[in-house]
């Protein structure tokens, strides 16, 4: 099945090691506040932190109470980012199987354009029910 896609992007007067550092660092996580159909996160914490990053897992509370686990795949903080967002409970379990969220960097003169994408992949419609 065909993910559904939404991206954001933003210009940030940071460099894109210093954005991924904060990517890392789960005190900051707290601060989301929800994007579309994902709620904010009230806690992240690493379930496992590989030195590398790749495949480091994040568990997840989220503002509804719902969880999820993050899993890094790619780990290159000069020019992209890339998590597997899996295991949710309900609501979200109901919706998608997955999301693939894609972190990408370019900067210039002390500015780093960012570009955040999101693809979230559908429960089957036989197999998963949304609404009752």
């Amino acid at each position: 099945m065909r993910p559904l896609s939404f991206v954001c992007e933003q210009d940030i007067p940071k460099s894109a090691e210093d954005i991924a550092a904060e990517i890392a660092n789960m005190d900051r996580w707290s601060e989301f506040n929800g994007y579309g159909p994902m709620p904010g996160i009230e806690h992240a914490e690493y379930e496992m932190r590989t030195d590398d990053m790749v495949g480091s897992r994040i568990q997840v509370r989220n503002r509804d109470g719902s969880t999820h686990v993050e899993e890094i795949e790619v780990w290159d903080p000069g020019n992209e980012i890339r998590m597997r967002l899996h295991e949710f409970s309900p609501p979200v379990s109901r919706l998608a199987t997955h999301f693939i969220e894609h972190w990408r960097f370019e900067e210039t003169e002390g500015i780093t354009h960012v570009r955040r994408s999101f693809d979230m992949y559908p429960v089957n419609g036989s197999r998963g029910r949304c609404c009752g």
